[in-house]
């Protein structure tokens, strides 16, 4: 009897993996939860490095990813730098997006440094490549019109001259559309904004240096937390590039200030207890959240808050839920109406449909209040800073003029996308922290632009 072969064997089905099938697997035992908190605090230390390289600016987190490189009793603000508004071809200056809130803190502190990172393989996130450049350009020309340095456009040295011109030509028109708005503009800075890098690759300088070469701008620091990683994570040992990406496929709820708050605990526990132990560590932050959310104001009559909203006979109170509920259940009292519009994309998109009720409400409720003292409304969702600020921005536009007195009629009422675009950087402008998704602001825009309504 010849001897067999190994082609003669036949292997079960269900033990015969593809190689696509095995580099699956080896990725996903990589990719662990404890291999991406491992790879955060590794991050933090070299991010820990820079901010005393250059102390004593602040930092601060671009979000969400940010966040989870700085220790929040360390952290000096948060900025809302789209990576989207940097992609190739497709920059932009944000009016939705306008971080003005920074431009204090960069005078007040020569300067700031901006956290970011990126997933593997790139240098730096898009973010810290051009669209704060973009955006430091613009505020130049827009503040400090009379300087000479202010229309320089500063792009890291990897990016091509033909990234430069082009951008360059974009500017004047993103000048225009920051003018357009016609907000009450920060007066503080003195110099310049010029925007540096920093890499894990970068020589860091003593503090020594940095405290005195910058003399003719303020630096704003653009730092990428990540070292870069060119091949397969599993080449590097368990470490993860961008290890704070994407946190809905992993972090199983965890929060960046949750992480912070357990970091020793988190850092310890097995991978395979890991997601029990996040679990309990957000149930227990949900159940001890029993304080009232706190009122922003945006407006005279407008205010935005998170859940819980607490209970005030002399205000109208929207609230808008995470359930999904009819609207003929809305409306509990005349001052009161409790909206479930589901969650997340499906809130976003169900708002259009919902914004008229929602603003008759409103409506119905200014007219009876009487005593200008009672004619404030807030607006609450489950964040603060997405649904409620959309219907804030709703409301502000359909029930109030531009001297923020309400409407005798909203029939002969009409919205285009440049009035709305100026309300909602005043509203930016008040919250910094707001930020309403682009669906958010697609159903508005629809609402108030819609013509059937």
């Amino acid at each position: 009897m010849p001897e067999p072969r190994f082609s003669d064997l036949i292997l079960p089905q269900n033990e015969q993996l593809s190689m696509s099938q095995l580099m699956a697997s080896f990725k996903r035992t990589t990719l662990t939860i404890h291999n991406r908190l491992t790879s955060i605090q590794t991050d933090a230390d070299f991010v820990d490095a820079v901010s005393q390289a250059y102390s004593p600016r602040p930092l601060v987190a671009n979000e969400r990813c940010g966040s989870w490189y700085i220790p929040p009793e360390r952290k000096g603000a948060s900025a809302y730098f789209k990576s989207t508004d940097g992609h190739e071809r497709a920059w932009k200056f944000s009016t939705r997006r306008l971080n003005l809130h920074l431009v204090e803190l960069i005078e007040n502190n020569d300067g700031i440094i901006i956290v970011d990172s990126t997933r593997r393989g790139k240098r730096m996130p898009d973010a810290l490549s051009s669209t704060i450049p973009i955006w430091c350009t613009v505020l130049n020309l827009t503040l400090l019109p009379s300087n000479p340095s202010s229309a320089n456009l500063y792009l890291p040295v990897h990016l091509p001259a033909t990234t430069h011109s082009q951008i360059c030509a974009l500017i004047p028109g993103f000048v225009a559309s920051f003018k357009a708005l016609n907000l009450n503009l920060p007066t503080c800075l003195t110099k310049p904004l010029r925007p540096f890098w920093v890499t894990p690759d970068s020589s860091l300088p003593s503090v020594q240096d940095t405290s005195s070469i910058f003399d003719d701008f303020r630096p704003v620091i653009c730092c990428t937390a990540s070292r870069r990683v060119v091949g397969s994570e599993m080449d590097e040992g368990g470490y993860i590039q961008g290890a704070a990406d994407d946190t809905e496929m992993w972090a199983h709820d965890l929060t960046a200030p949750l992480f912070w708050e357990n970091i020793d605990e988190l850092l310890k526990t097995p991978e395979a207890e890991l997601p029990d132990l996040i679990s309990r560590l957000v149930g227990d932050h949900a159940a001890s959240k029993k304080d009232e959310g706190t009122q922003v104001k945006l407006t005279q009559n407008l205010s935005v808050c998170p859940l819980p909203l607490p209970a005030n006979p002399l205000e109208c109170r929207i609230v808008i839920t995470q359930d999904s509920t009819p609207k003929d259940s809305w409306i509990k009292s005349k001052t009161y109406m409790q909206a479930g519009l589901g969650k997340n994309k499906l809130a976003s998109r169900n708002l259009r449909t919902s914004l008229p009720e929602i603003c008759g409400f409103a409506a119905k409720y200014l007219a009876s209040a009487t005593e200008p003292d009672q004619q404030r409304i807030v607006v609450a969702c489950e964040s603060g800073r997405d649904l409620s600020v959309g219907v804030a921005l709703a409301i502000s536009c359909y029930l109030f003029d531009d001297d923020g007195n309400i409407r005798k009629s909203t029939e002969d009422a009409s919205f285009t996308k440049t009035f709305i675009k100026s309300r909602l950087g005043f509203i930016m402008t008040a919250y910094p922290s707001a930020n309403p998704s682009r669906a958010t602001l697609q159903s508005v825009n629809s609402f108030l632009m819609d013509w059937r309504k």
